[in-house]
């Protein structure tokens, strides 16, 4: 090789090898851009671990509200609830600020393994669209729409099947059977639509 092919192969070879760490960079970027842009659903995430740890907590605590005396039963309830409440209060920004920083750590490696530089420019693309923020800020109302239909298409078929759960639950842990539910209760609940 000639001392002129040497250097033009030692800059093609430096040409390549910067080439390739600038694209590596502008991947990580890239991945940088889509993870903060998918802050609010992170955040959404902490935020459903907190509701549903409080909302077990308060289902955990429902039995023994329930044998409190018929004076105090409703006091002892909202102080419960108030108690459940502040819980969630604590928990749920520790969650989401957690989340928030374990996310580049959590969701980098997958990002960098599933999509190319190219996909990841369209990824960032669609979530800075103005039909992505629409379609994101819409997601919770045509979640919670789905949600009612769901439980009121099937609220006719689960409850019967929770009601047989219990029961036999009831069974194998020795508890008394249920009470049936009195008229008046029955009355007082809302009329189906």
């Amino acid at each position: 090789m000639t001392p002129k092919m040497t250097r033009w192969t030692l800059a093609l070879v430096a040409g390549l090898m910067l080439t390739g760490l600038a694209q590596a960079q502008t991947k990580k970027e890239l991945i940088a851009k889509v993870i903060q842009l998918q802050q609010p659903s992170v955040e959404n995430v902490a935020r459903s671990i907190a509701a549903q740890t409080a909302q077990q907590i308060l289902e955990a605590t429902g039995p023994a509200v329930a044998q409190q005396p018929a004076d105090k039963r409703e006091a002892v309830a909202k102080d419960v609830q108030a108690e459940v409440k502040k819980f969630y209060g604590d928990i749920e920004s520790v969650l989401r600020d957690r989340a928030v920083k374990l996310a580049p750590t959590a969701m980098a490696p997958v990002l960098e393994e599933k999509f190319s530089e190219d996909e990841l420019k369209q990824l960032v693309a669609w979530l800075e669209s103005p039909t992505a923020k629409k379609f994101n800020e819409s997601a919770p109302v045509l979640l919670e729409t789905m949600q009612q239909k769901l439980v009121a298409d099937t609220r006719g078929t689960v409850e019967p099947k929770i009601r047989t759960l219990e029961g036999t639950l009831r069974k194998k842990l020795g508890l008394p059977a249920a009470a049936p539910a009195s008229p008046a209760a029955s009355a007082a609940k809302p009329a189906k639509k």
